[in-house]
């Protein structure tokens, strides 16, 4: 079983939104680890593009914390601060929670069919045999169908974007992590079926918890 990518661009995507996503992925996922140089033209051939539009996805990437870049130095992926964590804790505490609440309100009966069936297929997941960054993966395509059905598009890319910042936090300390700390993701099966349920207050509610359960097991692990 493996979880949908988290990169995939629509088929008329530019060529920087497709330089954008792979190297999205990359980042979140440390393929490329916290601190690493990155080189353009390396990724313009691995990509198989030119280097503008890597050069335009990394701009946008900067702008998302995700990497920096310093004059006459290059641009590396963002080093890790887990002092972050607790920055990111306190957005997402409020916004998680507005997000579940939005979703269970309005989510289409579409939608609710395909939360309904994310919810059996998560708890069907082997979290103790799957590999820890498809449980990663999985974790953030649960996030984002949840952000997408709250139908408020500007929620929805604040959230991303920090959602990505605290999956590296979680990809760092993944090995010293519990097998009990990683069932995190079966928490989502009570609140994607919530959602799907429209029980709005219960949504919202388990959706803080999970919020402040991860920031507890990480804080555990430091």
């Amino acid at each position: 079983m493996r979880a949908a990518s988290i990169s995939l661009p629509p088929a008329s995507a530019s060529l920087a939104d497709q330089a954008y996503f792979a190297l999205r992925d990359r980042l979140i996922l440390l393929a490329i680890r916290p601190g690493e140089p990155i080189d353009d033209g390396e990724l313009a051939v691995e990509l198989g593009m030119g280097r503008t539009p890597v050069r335009e996805a990394l701009k946008r990437l900067e702008q998302d914390r995700l990497v920096v870049s310093f004059p006459r130095r290059g641009t590396f992926a963002t080093a890790l601060d887990v002092a972050d964590l607790a920055h990111v804790s306190e957005i997402r505490v409020q916004l998680e929670p507005l997000a579940a609440r939005r979703a269970a309100e309005r989510a289409s009966r579409v939608a609710r069919e395909e939360i309904l069936e994310l919810a059996g297929l998560t708890e069907a997941l082997d979290v103790e045999g799957t590999d820890r960054t498809e449980v990663m993966r999985w974790d953030l395509s649960v996030h984002r169908t949840i952000y997408r059905a709250a139908n408020n598009p500007h929620l929805e890319d604040v959230l991303i974007r920090y959602d990505n910042l605290v999956t590296r936090i979680h990809c760092v300390f993944l090995d010293r992590l519990k097998t009990t700390d990683l069932n995190v993701v079966a928490e989502h099966v009570a609140l994607l079926s919530a959602i799907a349920e429209s029980d709005a207050d219960r949504a919202a509610d388990l959706a803080r918890e999970h919020v402040l359960g991860f920031e507890r097991a990480i804080r555990a692990v430091i």
